[in-house]
Parts: structure tokens; C-alpha cells; sequence
């Protein structure tokens, strides 16, 4: 009897040694990543993200500063270090600047908050949270979880995120289409809590000023004959129609006509410094991240520069998501 209450006691006491050293429940981690976003004061990050959603695979440095509550930089440079963009949110609005051509844009938008953000620690937090149909397991290090998502970009409809276990900090995301297939990849090289920051970090001039001294103008040389991109997507019933060519003051032009049920216009020339970086206004319109490089939208065009050449789409049939997935495919030399 002595020997069954002694054993019984054993196992009791095994069983709150476990209890109080095992993992915790996903509840648990719920209100441990809430605590985080409401006591973090900002953060300083470094990932590398890679694409899959083009002709071949692209790489980005990305360097992410957040001051609490709506201070933003992420400054976004791909892996030939031949252009960079930053996209500023401070008291004067949200920028897009592309130092190497002295342009900048500014919009009265709600940016970030209008849709997931997959370079911000906030954004990813708030997708897990507000989540019905998350997933979660953990491993050695990691909480992983898979969620639904908001991204502009319709295709890219689910993503896994995984969090260090010893302080929750973001370790990678990898963004999904409906057959899993992985097209946009995170991985966070460093991440600094509540980090410090000088005035003027989130300043346009400042930012715009401080690229242009570490990288050269990226643009076509003027000598030889622009190359012309086609998009290898168009919507159902629209195909191509025309080309033109059109000599402007700065060069040449060229006109693509897509006709049919959602008819669209699309141009390209060679990107041209801006002589002076006063921002263009854009009141109804919006950033939009089209994975290698940040467009301009607005309800009827999208505007973006990429590799030595201004790209703007026009129509007036087109969603903004079709706009989008056009212009993500703008990468053939072949009319498709």
C-alpha cells in the first residue's frame, strides 16, 4: 500500500516537472506575440529575399527600420547592386524614392496596414493573429506557423512563417501559390529589438541623398537599341495587336497595343535621371510591390522602373490585380 501511494506521489510530481518544462500551447505563444507588438518600440532588420515568380530566380538585400507607431524605411537592393528603391512612411506621407534616377513619389496612403507586408515583422504577427485557419507546429527552434494572406499580388494566397523559439524574432518566410509551390522566400539575417534611431533616418531628402552617394545611375546605354519587353501574361480574350516606335526628346518610345475583352496599353523607354528630386504627388494612388522592383498605381495605370527602363501600363478595363500580374510578367524579349 506504502509502495502504491509512494509510486502514485512519483507520478504526480513527474508529471508537474513535465507540465512546467514542456512546450507551450499555441494559446500561449498567441498572447506572447501580442505582448510583442504592443511593448516593441521598433526594430532594425536584414533579410535576403528570393523570387521565383520570373524567367529566373532574382535576390534582394532588404534593411527594414521601424520606429514605433508609423515610421517606416525599407530600403530594397537587388543582387546586382545596380539600383535600389526605399519605401519611406514618416509625418509628410509614404515615398517611393529610386535614388539612381533622383525620382521619388509621394502618396497620402495607409501604407502599410492595407494589406500583409512580408518584409515586416508587425504585418507577419498580425497575419498569424487575426487567422482563423493558421496552422501551427514547432520544432527544435522554431514556432512555425501557416497562414492565409493578404498580398497585393492575389497569387501569392499562403505563407509559412517561422519564429525563433528563444525570443520570436521573424527567422523566414516563404509565400506560396494555391499548389504550394514556394515563389517568394525571407530569410532574416538579423533582427535588433526596440533598436535607436538618429533624426532624420526617415527624412526623404536624407534617404535619397545618402543612396545616391553609394551606387551609379542604372540605365541602358544610349549607343545601342533598346531592348523590348513583352508580358508573357494577358488575360483571356486579349492578345497582342501593335507596335509602334515613336522618337521623343529623350529617346526612343515604344507603344504596345493589346486588344480584346480587357484591352491595354503598355510603354516603355529608357529611364532618364530626374533633374531635380522634388516628389510627384500621386493622391489616388498607391505603392504596390510587384516583387522586383515597387510600382506606382492608380485606378487606371501602373508605373515602374526596372533595369534601365520606365515601364507604364494603361487601361481603363484592367483590375488593379490584373495590372499587377501583367506587369510581373513583363520580362519576355518575344511577343507571346
Amino acid at each position: 500500500m506504502k509502495k502504491a501511494i509512494w509510486f502514485a506521489t512519483l507520478g504526480l510530481l513527474l508529471s508537474i516537472i513535465l507540465v512546467g518544462c514542456g512546450e507551450k500551447t499555441q494559446e500561449d505563444i498567441m498572447t506572447d506575440l501580442d505582448e510583442k507588438l504592443e511593448e516593441m518600440t521598433g526594430y532594425k532588420a536584414k533579410s535576403t529575399m528570393t523570387l521565383e515568380t520570373g524567367k529566373d530566380q532574382q535576390t534582394y538585400e532588404v534593411d527594414v527600420w521601424h520606429q514605433k507607431k508609423s515610421y517606416y524605411r525599407v530600403a530594397l537592393e537587388n543582387q546586382n547592386k545596380d539600383q535600389s528603391q526605399i519605401i519611406l512612411r514618416n509625418d509628410d506621407g509614404v515615398f517611393v524614392l529610386t535614388p539612381a534616377l533622383n525620382k521619388s513619389f509621394r502618396f497620402q496612403s495607409d501604407w502599410p496596414t492595407n494589406s500583409s507586408q512580408v518584409y515586416l515583422y508587425e504585418s507577419l504577427i498580425q497575419d498569424i493573429l487575426m487567422d482563423p485557419e493558421r496552422s501551427f507546429h514547432a520544432d527544435e527552434d522554431y514556432y512555425v506557423f501557416q497562414t492565409n494572406t493578404n498580398y497585393q499580388n492575389k497569387n501569392l494566397n499562403t505563407q509559412e512563417i517561422k519564429l525563433n523559439k528563444k525570443d520570436l524574432s521573424p527567422a523566414q518566410v516563404k509565400i506560396m501559390n494555391a499548389d504550394l509551390e514556394v515563389l517568394v522566400q525571407l530569410d532574416f539575417t538579423s533582427f535588433e529589438w526596440n533598436a535607436s534611431f538618429n533624426e532624420g533616418d526617415f527624412d526623404m531628402e536624407r534617404n535619397m541623398t545618402g543612396a545616391q552617394m553609394t551606387e551609379e545611375p542604372a540605365m541602358a546605354e544610349m549607343s545601342e537599341p533598346m531592348t523590348v519587353y513583352y508580358p508573357m501574361y494577358t488575360p483571356d480574350g486579349t492578345q497582342f495587336g501593335s507596335s509602334q516606335n515613336i522618337e521623343s526628346d529623350t529617346g526612343e518610345r515604344v507603344v504596345l497595343i493589346y486588344n480584346g475583352e480587357q484591352p491595354f496599353t503598355l510603354i516603355q523607354e529608357q529611364s532618364q535621371v530626374v533633374p531635380a528630386s522634388t516628389p510627384m504627388n500621386v493622391s489616388q494612388g498607391e505603392p504596390v510591390d510587384l516583387g522586383f522592383t515597387i510600382g506606382v498605381m492608380t485606378s487606371e495605370s501602373l508605373q515602374w522602373s526596372y533595369n534601365g527602363v520606365d515601364f507604364f501600363l494603361a487601361s481603363e478595363n484592367l483590375s488593379e490585380e490584373e495590372m499587377m500580374s501583367i506587369a510581373s510578367s513583363v520580362y519576355g524579349t518575344e511577343e507571346k
